[in-house]
């Protein structure tokens, strides 16, 4: 039994890291060799144990070579994760957002067709009443029926025109887009496995929320948008480009007045360059104008429509006041027949028509076409093509923003020119609106 253990008397002797596999190597075939010879001889405990430790330690090797320092991964890792999670919420308040304004623009749509035939209802019952009362043996009753119903209407009209329900609807379709549009980004940026997330990211994300609540905003009083602005700008639903230092003139070319950058590489060229400039140059000459216009024009329909229900049916009102009053009552009952008859028809012209929602969806197209313009200068101002977005990539998302395809592109190239009047820019760069 003296030969079944053998012991190394002085403890246990380490091994250089580069003899321990061999060292486990012989161990393991001095085992195999006994136990096929059928030798009841066994390895030292002292040898199992160095086993063990190599194998132990081994591992700790295979650890820090696969995962460089590990203390500071895991801190790396634990980071990445709060980040993860940030945008997560950011994607289920996106989510949380969309639902509600849904919900709000389909009320606010009830909201007008209920209230335009109500408000018809009563100004058209008012004026059949105001006809009828001259010759009705209880005049009193039916003036005061149709007065009370025309200043009813006048009343409602003036509430109505006030927040635009069409319009309160068309802008919480679009925040209901918009809402969608930027969950599936954050969405898109949390599906991506080849770069770290940051706090950049999340920042941008948390900047799209505060710029689409400012945008679009939930409350009706108070908070509501001015639904007869001062001055007519398209609307703004994305934050502000913070404005980077430009590179020195140096460092740049100019051909025929133009600023030109040395541009090669990530898909990036001259002439891609030259094209997004003069895409930049028609949407702000011809887009942008065409519709802030077009918004302008909207506005000031929409004010003078917006005035006159109000005044028709208060002056229908006043009129039935003075039905049965002698000669004076035949003129009156005529004022307020005709006073309540028009100003339904205004009514169903602003609000049948939703003229409201047109200059609201002229203000939203026009800040379509603005953001894409600051899309494309924030990638031009960026020195580094390589910091940019890949420029095939970017050509075709702006094709697709503006209904065409890249091929058609190359015709904006000789508007960037300043040589090149905007008196001369005779097509418009988007066919989508």
């Amino acid at each position: 039994m003296e030969g079944l253990l053998q012991s190394r008397g002085g403890g246990v002797a380490l091994l250089p890291a580069a003899t321990r596999p061999r060292r486990r190597s012989q161990l393991c075939g001095q085992l195999r060799a006994s136990l096929r010879g059928g030798v009841r001889q066994l390895v030292s405990v002292d040898d199992l144990r160095l086993t063990r430790g190599d194998a132990v330690v081994g591992a700790d090797d295979h650890h820090v070579v696969n995962n460089g320092r590990a203390p500071e991964a895991g801190v790396d890792g634990a980071a990445a994760g709060v980040e993860v999670e940030k945008l997560r919420a950011v994607a289920e308040a996106a989510a949380d957002r969309a639902e509600m304004h849904d919900i709000i623009g389909r009320q606010r749509d009830n909201w007008n067709h209920l209230l335009l035939h109500s408000t018809n209802s009563l100004t058209l019952a008012a004026s059949v009443m105001a006809a009828l009362a001259p010759a009705a043996p209880s005049v009193m009753a039916l003036k005061a029926s149709a007065g009370v119903l025309l200043a009813t209407a006048a009343v409602t009209m003036a509430a109505v025109n006030k927040i635009q329900p069409s319009q309160l609807a068309e802008e919480q379709r679009n925040a209901t887009r918009l809402w969608r549009q930027l969950e599936r980004d954050v969405r898109a940026v949390l599906d991506q496995k080849t770069t770290p997330l940051t706090k950049a990211d999340v920042q941008d994300a948390m900047d799209r929320v505060l710029a689409l609540d400012a945008a679009y905003p939930l409350p009706l009083l108070p908070g509501m948008l001015d639904k007869f602005p001062k001055t007519v700008q398209p609307t703004r639903w994305w934050p502000r480009r913070q404005l980077k230092k430009k590179p020195a003139q140096s460092s740049k070319t100019t051909i025929n007045g133009a600023r030109r950058g040395a541009t090669a590489g990530n898909g990036w060229t001259q002439e891609l360059e030259e094209e997004m400039r003069g895409i930049v140059r028609v949407l702000k000459a011809k887009d942008e104008h065409e519709y802030v216009s077009n918004g302008k024009l909207a506005l000031r329909l929409n004010r003078g429509l917006a005035v006159a229900g109000p005044a028709l049916a208060g002056t229908a009102a006043v009129a039935a006041a003075f039905i049965g009053a002698g000669e004076v009552g035949t003129w009156a009952s005529g004022v307020a027949v005709l006073g309540g008859a028009l100003a339904a028809a205004v009514n169903t012209v602003e609000h049948g028509g939703q003229v409201g929602m047109v200059f609201e969806l002229f203000r939203n197209v026009a800040g379509f076409y603005r953001k894409i313009q600051e899309d494309i200068e924030a990638n031009l101002d960026e020195a580094d093509v390589e910091r940019r977005e890949n420029g095939e990539v970017f050509e075709t998302k702006v094709a697709l923003l503006l209904g065409r395809n890249t091929s058609d592109l190359g015709q904006f190239r000789e508007m960037a020119s300043p040589s090149f009047k905007d008196e001369d820019i005779r097509d418009f760069a988007g066919k989508l609106f």
